[in-house]
């Protein structure tokens, strides 16, 4: 009973959670929901969905809240201990959802319900259900449905393996720099590189693969050698062309294992490719239509990336005398013609944006727009970095009614060893009417990001792009915070089709870019003076520079992806695939040693196998629908409240509720265009 993963009342008690509880509680839990899955799949149990959810969601429910936190904690707190308590139960969680996703009993109780006695919400569930019971297998008999559970758990564990060994890679490497190295490196990076170092009980400056250090070194260290030492090991980490102490991380085995075994579910389950299969929950049609898409968008973009990489040459040998940049000096060069080019860097520009002001600037932006009051909470943290808010809607009458709890999230945004790298938004739970009280649960989510700590008592600075990230995944957390859907399965993020859930993360990234919304959370370190509109001008002015080679890059990324999955031999090394892409799409060719490959986690460990063209064909949706802002914009600047609270209501609010595209013509009144996105991304021929 004092095992705080059984702990249900409110948040999580992630002070008080240690990998001893782990196995413990998750053993309750699956007895429970096993008991759970036996009583609705008896043969008197009515097929009703209000009874079936009474008792087995809300098993599961519990279930999956409880190892929400374990998996949680391993990824922002990871430990030796923790990393094995999740690792041994890793396994049985995977077999009972494989167990639970494809049981025939259970699937013949959803095929007896009928959908006219089911309200809008429930009947999008139960779709969405009786399509996930087809694609967990529950057609599958003998030894064959044997296999299917068996690849689910060794995919379980391989993509485990595969995250771990990119966290561990990156945390092993330190090089310890002589100040002379760091010349041209900004004076907060050095300090905190100074600090790391002295933490460790070491001379000089500790540098890292963390991207808080990692980034700033390759784009203002002079020192092409230095840039060259931290490139190498950056793009070689997980594999054979690491250092010799570092390839015990090699990931070469289990990227072939992986693919291997998403074929073999695939064909299990009737399909050529495991493309063919992930496609099938999600908007885009087929493959085909994928690639076809990255292609057309590739041509597009083709001749900006080259005008972007003629300018990027010339100035390399005209201002640098570099006439033959090699990988490790782009990021160098690229600074430098942005720095000549527009009068700014980023350097400059971070110090506008302490943490804080960037936060409240955030706040600010969406109270106005959504109508909601965000304001500090309390709960228990895993880190004393971590805060905890909540957001609320104010009474509507006159009286002294208390607002309305909307949701609550966790902002965890520092870097730290142990914490993977990148930054995401996930559940903590859904909103939902509980079938069990029936009392209305709000929802809760996680915001995580990996920003520079701050140094010497100042709070932690971001770069324009680190403001983009948090504005990213806060919009993200907004369609999960603001749904009004009270069904679980279909409610915030749940039940969104895969390539559409970036749609509202990717929207908020324009607020960016808009004057009227950047000067209210602006304030420099030492003056706190706010950023100068001249400032700005020049930011805005190269918003888009190089644009056409990153749209490239992420074409290269997505492309990569769904030819993997659709058109390659699990059993051949894939190193051939990418150049192939790489000589069709990219105008700048990496070293033969590098391996980037070998952590691109969101496709081996994230969920987006198949899947991560997902952020250019939403940002086709999420372009469009903030043109419908830029179009209803005040003569203030200020977006129109009416357009926000229509795609609030329209967008934010239905969750999965409904098909993305029914979601986005509701909102905008017709089908998405591209337009917009190449507007945005500069890639228009002048007239």
């Amino acid at each position: 009973m004092n095992n705080p993963l059984l702990s249900f009342d409110d948040t999580p008690l992630f002070d008080q959670i240690h990998p001893e509880h782990v196995a413990p509680a998750l053993e309750q839990l699956l007895n429970q929901a096993n008991q759970a899955l036996e009583t609705v799949t008896a043969p008197a149990f009515e097929a009703r969905w209000e009874a079936m959810a009474s008792v087995l969601d809300v098993a599961t429910e519990q279930l999956s809240r409880a190892w929400g936190s374990v998996s949680h904690l391993n990824s922002v707190m990871d430990t030796p201990e923790l990393r094995a308590a999740f690792n041994a139960a890793l396994p049985k969680i995977t077999e009972f959802y494989t167990r639970l996703g494809a049981d025939e009993r259970l699937f013949a109780k959803y095929k007896a319900i009928d959908p006219e006695t089911l309200s809008p919400e429930q009947r999008q569930a139960h779709k969405n259900a009786l399509r996930n019971f087809v694609l967990g297998g529950a057609d599958l008999q003998g030894v064959a449905r044997e296999r299917f559970a068996a690849i689910q758990e060794l995919q379980a564990a391989a993509s485990q393996k595969f995250s771990e060994n990119a966290l561990d890679a990156t945390d092993a490497f330190a090089y310890y720099a002589t100040l002379d190295e760091l010349d041209g490196v900004p004076h907060d990076i050095q300090q905190t590189a100074q600090a790391a170092a002295q933490s460790d009980g070491k001379e000089g400056y500790k540098l890292t693969l963390k991207m808080p250090c990692y980034l700033p070194i390759m784009q203002f260290a002079k020192s092409s050698a230095l840039r060259e030492k931290l490139y190498r090991a950056y793009v070689t980490r997980c594999s054979n062309q690491a250092d010799a102490s570092s390839q015990k991380f090699d990931n070469s085995a289990l990227i072939n294992e992986l693919l291997a075994l998403r074929l073999e579910e695939a064909q299990l389950l009737g399909h050529a490719s495991f493309a063919a299969l992930s496609v099938m929950p999600k908007m885009a049609e087929s493959p085909e239509q994928v690639i076809t898409f990255l292609r057309d968008l590739a041509s597009r973009a083709r001749p900006f990336a080259e005008k972007d990489l003629a300018d990027l040459r010339s100035f390399a040998a005209e201002q640098l005398a570099l006439t033959d940049p090699q990988a490790w000096d782009w990021p160098y060069v690229s600074e430098k013609l942005k720095e000549a080019r527009y009068a700014f860097n980023e350097q400059e520009v971070k110090q506008y944006f302490p943490l804080p002001k960037v936060l409240a600037g955030l706040f600010k932006i969406v109270e106005a727009l959504f109508e909601v009051q965000i304001r500090e909470d309390h709960a228990p943290v895993w880190h004393e970095d971590v805060r905890f808010y909540r957001i609320e809607r104010a009474s509507t009458s006159a009286s002294d009614t208390p607002a309305t709890l909307v949701g609550q999230f966790y902002l965890d945004p520092t870097a730290r060893n142990g914490k993977r790298g990148g930054a995401w938004m996930d559940d903590v739970r859904a909103r939902w009417l509980r079938p069990d009280t029936h009392t209305l649960q709000t929802p809760v989510a996680h915001l995580v990001c990996n920003f520079a700590s701050g140094v010497a008592g100042r709070p932690a600075l971001l770069t324009h792009d680190d403001v983009t990230t948090l504005f990213h995944e806060f919009g993200h957390g907004l369609q999960h915070l603001l749904t009004q859907v009270n069904e679980r399965d279909v409610s915030g993020i749940s039940g969104v089709e895969w390539d559409a859930v970036e749609l509202p993360s990717q929207f908020m990234e324009n607020f960016c870019w808009e004057w009227d919304v950047l000067k209210n959370m602006t304030s420099h370190v030492d003056t706190d003076l706010p950023l100068p509109r001249a400032l700005f001008d020049k930011m805005l002015a190269g918003k888009n520079f190089q644009g056409g080679m990153q749209t490239l890059r992420q074409i290269e990324f997505s492309l990569f992806d769904m030819l993997l999955h659709s058109a390659n031999n699990p059993q051949h090394d894939i190193m051939p695939l990418l150049q192939q892409v790489r000589n069709e799409v990219a105008v700048l060719q990496p070293p033969s040693w590098s391996r980037t490959a070998h952590t691109f986690s969101h496709i081996f460990a994230g969920g987006y196998a198949a899947g991560y063209y997902s952020y250019k064909w939403a940002e086709v949706l999420s372009s469009d629908a903030y043109a419908a802002f830029e179009e209803t914009a005040g003569t203030d600047g200020l977006p129109s409240l009416e357009t926000g609270r229509r795609y609030r209501q329209e967008i934010l609010e239905v969750g999965g509720s409904r098909p993305a595209i029914e979601s986005f013509k509701a909102f905008r009144g017709r089908e998405p265009k591209l337009d917009a996105l190449l507007r945005h991304q500069g890639m228009v021929q002048p007239s």
